[in-house]
């Protein structure tokens, strides 16, 4: 059976999928053993080529948009050049970051051979900014480092500029790197999650999005569920302080609290 990927939203000019981790958007030699890209795969399943207008990493779940001509797929590429779309991130991270802020951190310009832009790219700092309001707090018996306990923390993210490996890049600087994170994680706190959990994916995903339409302009608002392994993870925590919030992003009734 060939693979299919959930469709969020389509129409003639552009369509959004659920994205699951550990797929590729498109190919990359960072990953050259690689067979599986959201593109090959949808261009397969809609019969049609489809023409990405943006990335998520390979780790990160959720909402994915692609063009489905070449002029939407620019349109939307430039919407997300000039911060004209809004996206919505959630996590889960190490410790308890404060309940709200905004990281304002520049971050120097990472590059791959997966660029959408051809041609020369500059280097360089640029700068970068992200809002996070911290959700539910959990901590769990565990001894890690010198800490007789571990604390975890649910976080929404808004990304205010769009770079590379923003996100992670970010948590890991006001050190409160996303669990699952094997590059700007900790490794002992990703290895709990897989031994108690069986969690081995990246728990960062694109749960909202909003922007305009490629051809109308018209304001389009999204929104995606959490994939089922990271849904099924936030229900078994033993949450603190804001279990009703991570249970309804989980998917869980509001009593279950």
């Amino acid at each position: 059976m060939p693979e299919i990927l959930p469709l969020l939203y389509q129409d003639e000019h552009l369509v959004a999928i659920h994205k699951p981790s550990g797929l590729l958007v498109h190919r990359t030699s960072l990953d050259a053993w690689e067979t599986r890209f959201a593109v090959q795969i949808l261009r397969n399943q809609l019969r049609r080529r489809v023409y990405p207008a943006h990335r998520l990493d390979k780790g990160t779940s959720g909402i994915l948009l692609f063009g489905l001509t070449p002029e939407a797929g620019r349109a939307l590429a430039m919407a997300f050049e000039a911060q004209q779309v809004d996206k919505t991130y959630h996590a889960l991270v190490r410790g308890w970051p404060p309940a709200s802020g905004l990281i304002d951190h520049a971050l120097e310009r990472k590059l791959d051979d997966a660029e959408l832009y051809g041609g020369p790219v500059p280097t360089g700092a640029q700068p970068a900014q992200t809002r996070y309001r911290t959700q539910a707090k959990v901590e769990l018996p565990w001894q890690i480092d010198r800490y007789p306990t571990s604390r975890y923390a649910l976080v929404e993210l808004d990304p205010l500029t769009g770079r590379r490996h923003q996100l992670r890049r970010h948590l890991k600087h006001i050190s409160h790197p996303i669990i699952g994170d094997a590059t700007y994680g900790k490794g002992v706190h990703n290895r709990r999650f897989t031994e108690e959990y069986g969690s081995e994916r990246l728990l960062l995903a694109c749960t909202a999005i909003a922007f305009p339409h490629p051809a109308s302009g018209e304001r389009i608002a999204l929104a995606c569920p959490l994939a089922d392994e990271f849904a099924a993870l936030l229900r078994r925590l033993p949450w603190q302080d804001g279990a009703a919030a991570a249970l309804a992003l989980a998917g869980e009734p509001a009593d279950k609290d």
